[in-house]
């Protein structure tokens, strides 16, 4: 009976031992809100796991993907649907809008006050300093056709891409850490 039993931990450490082996120092994170709170959220995990030399790689789906618009570009040939989401989601990260207590746009002009009284960087400034730290930012290809974005619309960000779910799924099989936001 003993001998059994420490057959059956020497498989479970091995076990263990093949899976850690397997990840990486790297965070991997799906973006799926498009909330003001949740994404300063993201960002604020993103960059401080990026400031303590984890590679992190987000995965921008549904929502989130709205914040990733830049408000000065425009995507070429689409159809009326794209154009509906186009003009009813915000475009880029200056027009997120919090979760909770939003009451019209006050709450979000509230926070953003408190947040520069604070000298806590804008979500702007966050996604410039991710670029900086070499965070990747994956855009789901999916999400956008549905929305109707295009890649010429997004940010310029120096590690972006679009690309499936089945890119997340492979960082996030070799990652230390998963979150979803």
């Amino acid at each position: 009976m003993n001998n059994e039993f420490e057959q059956q931990i020497a498989q479970l450490q091995a076990r263990i031992g093949k899976m850690e082996a397997g990840t990486k120092d790297q965070l991997s994170m799906v973006v799926f809100s498009g909330d003001l709170d949740k994404i300063l959220a993201a960002m604020i995990i993103a960059t401080g796991a990026a400031a303590y030399d984890m590679q992190v790689k987000m995965f921008f789906t549904f929502w989130g993907t709205a914040a990733l618009r830049d408000p000065k570009k425009t995507g070429k040939g689409k159809n009326f649907m794209s154009k509906m989401f186009g003009k009813m989601l915000p475009k880029g990260a200056g027009k997120v809008k919090l979760s909770k207590m939003n009451m019209c746009g006050m709450g979000t002009s509230m926070i953003k006050s408190i947040m520069k009284k604070n000298h806590v960087a804008s979500l702007e400034e966050m996604f410039k300093t991710a670029g900086e730290l070499g965070i990747v930012i994956h855009i789901c290809e999916m999400s956008m056709n549905l929305m109707g974005f295009k890649r010429e619309e997004m940010i310029d960000y120096p590690n972006l891409d679009v690309c499936g779910v089945a890119t997340f799924l492979a960082d996030a099989a070799e990652s230390k850490i998963q979150l979803f936001i």
